[in-house]
């Protein structure tokens, strides 16, 4: 199983953040490849929520994803499922006095195995996987911050 995090600070406290972070309706603005959601099932962010969302053109297709932990100011587990990849994504947040430790690690498995898989994760995918959690985590940061400045 294939394992990539990334971690980014934004202004504010953690309530705010976890609000902003929990609007789906809102992640076509910072989730990596997010197109639009399709169907929500329960109420997300708790536990048992399903959603149904499709990427970007030439993205990563139809995405299901089940909330299955989930801890006001501490975080969520969501299992994510795509045409290639099963996996488990966590996010947490640690509120410091001023700000927030945001942080989004993914352990996934690739679906259609061959013996190259181990090599091709190790060399190409795990660095795919970590460098969209770094743009995700940037572009919310960016959107926290606008949200704080704009109201």
């Amino acid at each position: 199983m294939g394992h990539a995090t990334a971690s980014i600070t934004v202004p504010g406290r953690a309530a705010d953040a976890e609000a902003l972070w929990y609007d789906p309706l809102r992640w076509a603005s910072w989730v990596d490849g997010f197109g639009h959601v399709l169907e929500l099932d329960g109420e997300w962010p708790q536990t048992g929520a399903r959603l149904l969302w499709d990427s970007t053109p030439g993205g990563r297709g139809r995405v299901q994803e089940r909330v299955v932990a989930y801890e006001s100011r501490t975080g969520q587990t969501v299992e994510v499922e795509d045409a290639s990849v099963s996996a488990r994504r966590r996010v947490s947040f640690k509120p410091g006095p001023d700000e927030v430790e945001v942080t989004l690690s993914l352990e996934y498995e690739i679906k259609d195995r061959t013996p190259l898989t181990p090599v091709l994760d190790r060399v190409f995918v795990r660095r795919a996987m970590t460098d969209s959690l770094r743009r995700t985590l940037r572009r919310f940061a960016t959107e926290r911050k606008a949200e704080i400045q704009f109201g």
